[in-house]
C-alpha cells in the first residue's frame, strides 16, 4: 500500500557532509505550510502525516524488513507442516501497521499490535482498519489492567518485532515480557541491526539473546543477513532477521 502524497516533500542532508549514526538521521518536511526538521526516530511526527512515513522509508529509502521477515516466518512455518492461518500473533514495535499488513498477506490469521506511541495506533486506525484483531497503545512493562488481562487471557502462537529493537525504542526488557506471552513451541520472529549483536553492542541485546540460545529458552530456526535500508546517503544499513521458537514446556 502506499499513501504518499505529491505534496509531500523531503530532504536529506547533503551527502557531503554528514556523517550521522542512524539513529541521528533527520530530514526535512514540507508540505505548502512551512518547511521543518523532523528526525527520523520522532515517529510520532511522521505518523501523524498521511503517507509520510511509507513516502520516507520504503519509497525514499527502499525498506524491506517487513517483507523480509514475514517471508523468512512463513517458510519456516509451512516448512514444518504449520500453517500460518491458524496462528495468532503478537506484533511488538507495530507502528502504523505495515508489518501486519505484510503478516496477513503472507496468510497469518489474527494479529494483535503492541506500541508505546499513540499516534502509531492512530496511525493504523486511519491507514490500516482491519489489519490488527486488536492494537494496544501502552508500555508492556506497564500496560494496565485491562490490558494486561486481555494478552494474557490466551498465549499467542507468535511474536514478531521488525525493526523496533536498540536505539532506546524497545528494550531487552519489554522484548521478554512480550516472549513471555508466547506459548512454550511458539514461534518468534525479529529484526535488528547487526551491530547489535556484536561484541561492541550496548544496547543489552547482543547479551541477551546470546543467553537465550545458550540455555535453550530460544531455538534459532532461521537467520538472515540482508539490507534493512539506505541511509540518507544512499549506503546499505545491514539488519539480521531471525526466526526461531521458544523452548518446549
Amino acid at each position: 500500500m502506499s499513501l504518499s502524497e505529491p505534496k509531500l516533500a523531503v530532504t536529506f542532508p547533503d551527502p557531503s557532509h554528514t556523517g550521522l549514526d542512524q539513529d541521528e538521521e533527520w530530514f526535512d518536511f514540507g508540505r505548502g505550510d512551512g518547511t521543518r526538521r523532523i528526525r527520523f526516530h520522532d515517529y510520532g511526527e511522521i505518523y501523524a502525516v498521511p503517507g509520510l512515513y511509507e513516502h520516507l522509508f520504503y519509497e525514499r529509502l527502499k525498506c524491506q524488513s517487513p517483507a523480509v521477515v514475514s517471508g523468512l516466518l512463513e517458510e519456516r512455518v509451512r516448512g514444518v507442516g504449520g500453517d500460518p492461518s491458524a496462528l495468532r500473533v503478537l506484533d511488538l514495535g507495530a507502528g502504523n501497521g505495515m508489518v501486519g499488513e505484510a503478516l496477513r498477506d503472507r496468510g497469518f490469521g489474527d494479529v494483535v499490535g503492541v506500541d508505546i506511541v499513540p499516534e502509531a495506533g492512530e496511525a493504523t486506525l486511519r491507514d490500516r482498519p482491519g489489519v490488527y484483531e486488536q492494537y494496544h497503545v501502552c508500555d508492556l512493562l506497564e500496560p494496565g489492567t485491562a490490558i494486561a488481562a486481555e494478552l494474557e487471557d490466551a498465549p499467542f502462537d507468535v511474536m514478531t518485532s521488525v525493526a523496533a529493537l536498540g536505539f532506546g525504542d524497545v528494550p531487552p526488557e519489554v522484548f521478554d515480557r512480550a516472549l513471555s506471552l508466547v506459548k512454550p513451541g511458539g514461534w518468534l520472529a525479529f529484526t535488528i541491526k547487526e551491530d547489535f549483536l556484536s561484541d561492541e553492542d550496548l544496547s543489552g541485546f547482543s547479551a541477551y539473546i546470546a543467553r537465550m540460545l545458550a540455555d535453550g529458552r530460544l531455538v534459532e530456526r532461521a537467520r538472515r543477513r540482508y539490507r534493512h535500508r539506505l541511509d540518507v546517503r544512499g549506503r546499505p544499513l545491514h539488519y539480521i532477521a531471525m526466526v526461531g521458537t521458544r523452548a518446549e514446556g
